[in-house]
Parts: structure tokens; C-alpha cells; sequence
């Protein structure tokens, strides 16, 4: 199946609906809502909002069904990269070939764009008209993958990360939270959205950390002239790296078995993310 074929047809929708979320609004600055969009609406792969909707595809539901939880992770993500850019963590100046947010306005904008971003993605999520349980369900994922035991602890543990003490187990615990958190709660959450059962939903999380995984560490060999951080580069070769990163996207793919044909979508997407050139 064509990955980007798929994603022509799918993410227009999210687009739209991120666009729309900051439109000019009473009593929200319009210079906050510039830094909210400086970020988020030039857009990046909008891979976690794609496997959003894949896996409610996956499970038998419409992949519109999952686009609240597709809004909401892709404003997670876009928070959690303008917190990373900013000089008390990264102190990077690009991103996307872009100022970083803090660059083009100022630090303290940066970080209350990203937490209002971050606020909104929640917001969104609960105000979903769909089934009830499944919303609430959601929403704590989500809140799980953001959170201590997610993103922020994974960014802690990266910025404290010393190669020379590591080895994979530790790297690998750093990307499950740090990068692998987000896109199983996207899995899952699409999932959830789409009316998976409790069986469907461990068999998407399995799937998530171990496509997460791979996905950070096929991102460290794209930027392997460049890397200086937690990598599995640095401990163990590039070709070890790359061995490690197509044995986990074997284990995502034979999680996705049990759905059959309607997780081609989502078999696609994985092989697309690992194995992408760019």
C-alpha cells in the first residue's frame, strides 16, 4: 500500500481542524496565537496523527472517527518540541528550517505557547461527542503519554544522559517514553475512538512502543552526522542500530496481524516511518 497515498487522503481533515483551532479568538492575544501556529501549522510529517486514524481504520471504524485524538496528539507533540528548543533544555535555533518559537518571539512566549497548546489538546479531546467511555479512555492516555512517566520524565532522563554509563536497555527506556509514549497513545487512543475492545487496545500498545522505538532510532540515523544525545548510535554502531530498529518494526508489524486487512493503512505507515529517507 502507499503510505503517502494514504496520508494525501487522510490528513487534509486535520489540517483543517488545526487551522481552525486558532482562528482569531476574544480574549486570546494574538500574539500567543501567532506563537501557537508558528510551529504546528507549517506542520512536519503529522506521522502521530496519522496512526491515529489508521488504527481506527484498523479496528473497523470510519478513520474519521479517531480525528479528535489525530487534533490532539499532534498539539502534544507540537508543545513538547517547543519546550525542547528552549535554551534551559535543547537550545536549538532551527527547527524545520524555522526560527524556533522562542527565537522568533521570545522564551516566556515559547513556553506559554507550548502550554497552551498543550492545555488544548485536552480540550479538545474531552469535547468529543462520541461514546463517553471511550472519550474519557482517551483522554487518559494521553494524559499518561504527556506526563511523568511519558514525555517529561523521558525528557529528564535525556537531558541527564551520559553515553559512556549507558547501554541499550537505558537508551531505549529513554525513547520509550520520550518518543514511543506519544505514538502508543496515538495508536491506542485512534483505537479507542474507533470502538476497539480491550484485547485490540494492548495489541495497538504493543505495537506503539515498539514502532516508537524504531522511529527514534531510524530519526538518529538520518541525523547521524549531527547526533550528540541519547542515541543507540553511540553505544552500538550504526549497523547494530539499524538491525535493532527493523527487528522492533517486525515486532509493531506482528502486532498488527489480528486486524487484517483493514491495518494495511496502518502496516504502511510503520514501514513508511521507520524506513523513510528524509
Amino acid at each position: 500500500m502507499d503510505a503517502r497515498g494514504w496520508l494525501a487522503e487522510r490528513i487534509p481533515p486535520v489540517e483543517t481542524a488545526l487551522v481552525n483551532l486558532l482562528a482569531p479568538c476574544d480574549g486570546v492575544p494574538s500574539r500567543l496565537t501567532g506563537a501557537m501556529a508558528h510551529l504546528l501549522l507549517p506542520g512536519g510529517k503529522r506521522l502521530r496523527p496519522a496512526l491515529a486514524l489508521a488504527a481506527a481504520e484498523a479496528v473497523g471504524a470510519p478513520s474519521e472517527r479517531a480525528l479528535p485524538m489525530a487534533v490532539a496528539v499532534e498539539l502534544v507533540h507540537s508543545y513538547s518540541l517547543i519546550h525542547d528548543d528552549l535554551p534551559c533544555m535543547d537550545d536549538d535555533d532551527t527547527r524545520r528550517g524555522r526560527p524556533t518559537v522562542h527565537r522568533a518571539f521570545d522564551e516566556a512566549t515559547a513556553v506559554l505557547a507550548g502550554d497552551a497548546l498543550l492545555t488544548l489538546a485536552f480540550e479538545v479531546l474531552a469535547a468529543d461527542a462520541g461514546d463517553g467511555s471511550a472519550r474519557l479512555a482517551a483522554v487518559g492516555e494521553l494524559a499518561r503519554a504527556s506526563g511523568a512517566a511519558g514525555l517529561v520524565g523521558g525528557q529528564v532522563d535525556d537531558l541527564a544522559f551520559e553515553a559512556p554509563e549507558a547501554d541499550r536497555a537505558r537508551i531505549e527506556s529513554i525513547h520509550a517514553r520520550k518518543s514511543a509514549a506519544l505514538i502508543t497513545a496515538a495508536l491506542v487512543g485512534g483505537g479507542l475512538l474507533g470502538g476497539a475492545d480491550r484485547e485490540a487496545c494492548e495489541a495497538l500498545r504493543r505495537c506503539g512502543t515498539a514502532l516508537g522505538v524504531a522511529f527514534q532510532i531510524a530519526d538518529d540515523l538520518l541525523d547521524a552526522d549531527e547526533d550528540d544525545g541519547c542515541s543507540l548510535l553511540r553505544v552500538e554502531g550504526m549497523d547494530e542500530a539499524r538491525a535493532r530498529s527493523e527487528a522492533l518494526l517486525t515486532r509493531a508489524l506482528e502486532e498488527t496481524r489480528r486486524f487484517g486487512e483493514p491495518a494495511e493503512p496502518l502496516r504502511a505507515l510503520a514501514c513508511y516511518a521507520v524506513r523513510r529517507s528524509e
